[in-house]
């Protein structure tokens, strides 16, 4: 393997900066590469990226089993149950409270120690019950979602689980079954996806005993209610191979130790029940026992969780989005518009083709992902990362046409639509909580260089001694020649493959000519990400644009082929019938069309002008076109 420095011509995609200090972009990438864990296992996004496609992976779509099923079940309906008796979403919505009877409840029930082992005192859910509770959550109150897992997907049972202690598990888990409720501090102020300038510190004490912590951290999800939080903190800097590596450590801190100050709560165009504030740590006293992992791994951590974690967004997504299919369909049967229901209209039907293919979709890409998490066998990080990616813009598109089908009535908040007597249908709420979905735990621009990041991975490897400042002159004529031995006969075969393919799936029936889809672009896109790193090299980090499109590509593919293994799973049960397979078919062909889109957009672009008219912008070349408006903030 080649140091992070060999690495950084290429894997600066990781950085959302394009420009700037390059010193501070090298400290970034040093922390950010050795935060980055090594595959273990396989994973089918990292293979379609080198341009392989192994159906076995996903097919036959994994099940879950009739016995997991019931203790999610015996969990789930009692809890729903009392949620629609007891909750009112649009109170919540507009009081930015869940009621305390509620959550005195929802830890009685054990709710905030669902991922919690059962030795400890929990109940223990796989993955997939998880996020089948948080799906129908989710479709109900947003804000009561985000209580429930931002404290069991990224706050501390979660990490808790991966690198605690035994001690520490013995002392913290229990607490939740009790009924703790906890929270994750990463973000700060001034520091947003680049934790290399992580102000927030954790010194040791003279005696040892304890770290003292001291910083601000800002939009930390539950802070303001949470008894206990994971804390990220840069402890002292050391050197490997001669240069200063920042160390980024994470500390389980009680809520009540002194000098922790909640000094805001945060307010957000939706999410109205979510208790996320702005956290202030002076001095406060962490005993050592309460360093969570190694020193200095506090980022792998994190990053570790979040792969997880993520996986609560396309359920809770994939929640939204059926909740919208429900109000479409119910809506289009029966408002009347120019003598016929509006969902009968070419415009309502199309609505409802997308809003029904492309919610199932993402159903299959979510219980792909959590199944595969359940088995511990597949490394999902980049199937996370895709599915994060594909649900939260998908549930954005799908809220969009639910509320043009549904017209003025969709803009209507839903207790005025009570009030007139009308079914108060929540689509304006569903809009306002789901648009925060392509900013946390990754924004969608983050998403597409971190998959870019993985997507390369294979190639780095395979260069490593070539691009490694330490290796010598001779050493990188073999090295060379290794390499080139080995693409003169691997882009060939992409480029050929991609053109022609002889696998077949006739099990698939219908939907054989999009796993041959599948294969054949996969192989596309191997190529076409091999030529942009060897045609712009160092400068690869600048094109963002062709970065992106390639990994929405990738992304597309990889929900088409959970699609229709998804699809074939479901084609012999008696409820669904062939309609999954109808379903499937109609989404790859929406989704073919977008690939197919996005690859002659690589050549065919309005990137270069984009560009120049962007920094035109910034250096205020068109500050005449603000005039006519009242000035807010700073003038500048």
């Amino acid at each position: 393997m080649t140091s992070v420095q060999d690495k950084a011509d290429v894997a600066s995609v990781l950085t959302d900066r394009a420009s700037g200090d390059n010193e501070q972009k090298r400290q970034a990438l040093d922390v950010l590469e050795s935060a980055r864990d090594k595959y273990e296992y396989p994973s089918f996004g990292a293979q379609l990226f080198a341009g392989g496609f192994d159906p076995n992976l996903l097919y036959p779509f994994p099940q879950q089993s009739e016995e997991d099923r019931k203790i999610g079940d015996a969990i789930i309906n009692p809890f729903i149950a009392f949620l629609k008796e007891n909750l009112d979403p649009e109170e919540v919505d507009a009081t930015r409270e869940i009621p305390k009877k509620v959550i005195d409840e929802m830890k009685k029930m054990g709710i905030f120690a669902l991922k919690v082992p059962k030795e400890y005192g929990g109940l223990g859910l796989s993955q997939t019950n998880y996020c089948r509770l948080v799906m129908k959550v989710a479709s109900f109150c947003g804000g009561t979602a985000v209580l429930i897992s931002a404290h069991q997907s990224i706050g501390v049972p979660q990490p808790l689980k991966m690198f605690g202690t035994e001690e520490q598990k013995k002392k913290f888990f229990p607490r939740f079954r009790q009924g703790a409720i906890s929270a994750f501090a990463l973000t700060e102020p001034d520091v947003g996806s680049d934790p290399a300038q992580m102000s927030c510190t954790a010194t040791l004490s003279p005696d040892g005993k304890s770290y003292i912590l001291n910083g601000d951290k800002l939009w930390c999800t539950n802070g303001t209610v949470a008894d206990i939080l994971v804390v990220m903190a840069k402890t002292p800097s050391k050197i490997v191979n001669g240069k200063e590596r920042k160390q980024i450590t994470a500390f389980i801190v009680e809520r009540n130790t002194p000098g922790i100050e909640v000094v805001h709560r945060c307010e957000f165009m939706g999410l109205g029940g979510i208790y996320n504030g702005l956290l202030r740590f002076t001095n406060v006293k962490v005993p050592v026992e309460n360093m969570l992992g190694e020193e200095g791994r506090g980022l792998a951590l994190a990053l570790s969780t979040i792969n997880v974690g993520r996986l609560t967004l396309p359920a809770a997504c994939t929640g939204g989005a059926k909740q919208c299919l429900s109000i479409a369909r119910r809506w289009g049967a029966s408002r009347v518009q120019w003598g016929m229901p509006v969902g009968q209209h070419e415009e309502g039907r199309a609505k409802l083709a997308y809003i029904a293919a492309t919610t199932f979709a993402m159903e299959a890409m979510t219980w792909l992902t959590c199944a595969w998490a359940d088995q511990h066998k597949i490394d999902i990080r980049i199937e996370a990362a895709m599915a994060k990616l594909f649900c939260t813009e998908s549930l954005w598109e799908i809220v969009d046409m639910t509320m043009q089908l549904r017209g003025g009535r969709g803009y209507e908040k839903g207790r005025s639509l009570e009030a007139r007597g009308e079914v108060p249908y929540p689509v304006e709420r569903i809009m306002r909580d789901c648009r925060i979905n392509m900013i946390l735990e990754g924004s969608t621009e983050i998403m597409k260089l971190f998959l870019a990041r993985e997507a390369m991975d294979s190639h780095l490897k395979r260069a490593s001694d070539l691009l490694s400042s330490k290796t010598s002159l001779g050493q990188k004529g073999k090295a060379f020649l290794k390499v080139l031995g080995h693409y003169s006969g691997w882009y060939p075969e992409q480029v050929w493959k991609s053109v022609f393919s002889f696998t077949s799936f006739k099990d698939a029936g219908m939907l054989e000519k999009h796993f041959q889809f599948i294969e054949k672009q996969g192989h596309r896109l191997a190529s076409k990400i091999f030529l942009g790193m060897a045609k712009y090299r160092q400068h690869l980090e600048r094109k963002q644009m062709l970065l992106g499109r390639l990994m929405e590509i990738g992304t597309d593919l990889f929900a088409m082929a959970a699609t229709c293994s998804y699809a074939l799973s479901l084609k012999n049960k008696t409820e669904m019938g062939d309609s999954a397979v109808e379903l499937a078919n109609h989404f790859c062909t929406i989704a073919r069309r977008r690939i197919e889109e996005k690859f002659n957009a690589l050549t065919h672009n309005d990137d270069r002008s984009a560009n120049a008219l962007g920094k035109h912008v910034l250096d205020k070349s068109f500050r005449w076109l603000e005039k006519g408006i009242v000035w807010m903030g700073p003038d500048e």
